[in-house]
């Protein structure tokens, strides 16, 4: 079964055929790194990591290479440095760090490949240079711009035409533009603001040409997977794809997109106070695997809504999911194992289907299939050893699971003895510590909430 993706190019869901299936590569747009990343900026990180996952997994690990970009050359990182009275390279530095530190908690893979936009100025003042030498790019006033009048083919990528774009564009008006469409390639840099010698004086690259020159070093002319969240898709990707095309690079064979994520049904935003990084969630008690759960939780290419209860949903599953698997499967379970990862790998290869990945995992938990269980999340990067056993991390002891346990079985005694106050009773105690109890055709499961308190736990009789 071949692999299908949803290609915004064509507008449509298709079989995934590697230009060369010995060097499988995929290109990211990562962050503009002056500040923590929010949750939003965790998606497609989480997404485009199961994506790695499965390619190494079809093509073998050493066939696939993944890089994604560090734009560490930026208007709002000048303006923190201006703010700070701090390095711009300590700014990034830091940046990178803090970067690096969410998304391992995440338990997102790094890239093969990580590149900096000011380790590649060079390949970028080349690539402006050959725009221009083909009369697809001009100078005006120390600037650089792209023409797009020169490019028949810009607006493919998001189906728009350049008419309804000039319409409605909300684009910087300049007296040097040729047309208000046009972008910028290269501005001057004046000042304290940081700058490299080009033809056309000291200046820095405008943020668009960064992709195109990184990737074009990377990977060649021509490349498989281009990706990114759904708000890049225009004028960001368009404009990549422009600068490209128009230099004779094939550039991007598949271009991918994941939606947007909100925060309770609303945008997120300073303003609405709904505005959250990863370090904030982490910060709140909330664990990383809990926050990729979530994010697998819904299509990569639906919109998808964060709420307190899909946050509390998704603890109590993983929690079950630790409690139902073992430390490792045997020869008798190894049929089991494989055909539970065999299931979910083939939710993947339909447009890394992860919902249906997650409902599998869900069947294979309630029959108590603890190898099957245990292979089919580490295909979607869950329950190994990256968020090895969580729970006890967040306050349960080896002593309150067996306490909790205890309690469940006197609890189960005393029903099947119809015994009801005292059945009643203790589900009413475990309820109050925060531990919430299920009844279910395979028994009484249990699981913690947020609010559950170890120190009252231990006050509890269990006599």
């Amino acid at each position: 079964m071949a692999i299908r993706l949803y290609n915004t190019k064509t507008r449509a869901k298709e079989d995934f055929v590697p230009i060369d299936p010995q060097d499988v590569r995929m290109y990211v747009c990562g962050p503009t790194v002056y500040d923590r990343a929010h949750i939003g900026n965790a998606r497609p990180v989480v997404v485009f990591d199961v994506l790695y996952r499965l390619l190494r997994h079809e093509y073998g690990a050493e066939h696939v290479t993944y890089a994604r970009n560090f734009t560490d050359v930026d208007d709002k990182i000048n303006a923190k440095a201006a703010e700070t009275g701090r390095s711009i390279r300590d700014i990034t530095d830091e940046t990178i760090g803090w970067y690096h530190e969410d998304m391992d908690a995440l338990g997102a893979l790094r890239p093969d490949h990580e590149p900096r936009a000011t380790e590649y100025i060079a390949p970028m003042v080349a690539m402006i240079e050959d725009l221009i030498a083909k009369g697809h790019a001009y100078e005006a006033e120390g600037h650089v711009l792209f023409a797009v009048a020169t490019d028949p083919e810009y607006g493919s990528l998001s189906r728009r035409s350049l008419d309804e774009m000039r319409a409605g564009a909300r684009v910087e008006v300049a007296p040097y533009k040729r047309d208000p469409m046009d972008f910028v390639l290269w501005k001057p840099s004046t000042g304290d603001q940081p700058g490299w010698h080009s033809p056309w004086g000291k200046g820095r690259p405008g943020w668009h040409i960064e992709c195109s020159a990184m990737a074009g070093e990377l990977f060649g002319e021509k490349f498989d997977i281009h990706g990114g969240g759904n708000d890049l898709q225009f004028p960001h990707h368009e404009n990549e794809c422009a600068q490209s095309r128009c230099v004779g690079h094939d550039f991007a064979a598949v271009w991918m997109h994941n939606e947007m994520l909100k925060v309770d049904g609303k945008k997120m935003a300073k303003s609405l106070g709904n505005f959250f990084t990863v370090a904030d969630l982490l910060a709140k008690g909330i664990p990383g695997e809990v926050l990729r759960f979530v994010l697998l939780s819904t299509h990569y290419g639906s919109p998808m809504d964060l709420t307190q209860k899909a946050i509390e949903d998704a603890e109590k599953t993983l929690r079950k999911w630790w409690r139902t698997i073992d430390p490792g499967p045997t020869v008798q379970k190894l049929y089991k194992q494989q055909d539970t990862r065999r299931e979910v790998i083939d939710a993947l290869l339909d447009d890394l289907n992860s919902p249906k990945a997650i409902s599998i995992l869900h069947k294979a938990a309630n029959e108590g299939n603890e190898a099957g269980l245990r292979a089919g999340a580490a295909v979607l990067g869950l329950l190994n050893k990256n968020f090895q056993n969580w729970t006890k991390m967040q306050g349960v002891s080896g002593l309150d699971e067996l306490k909790i346990q205890q309690l469940v079985e006197k609890r189960d005694v005393a029903k099947y003895g119809k015994d009801f106050a005292l059945s009643d009773s203790i589900r009413d105690s475990l309820i109050a510590v925060g531990v919430q109890i299920k009844d279910t055709p395979n028994g009484t499961q249990w699981s913690l909430t947020p609010s559950f308190d170890a120190a009252k736990l231990a006050e509890l009789s269990d006599a």
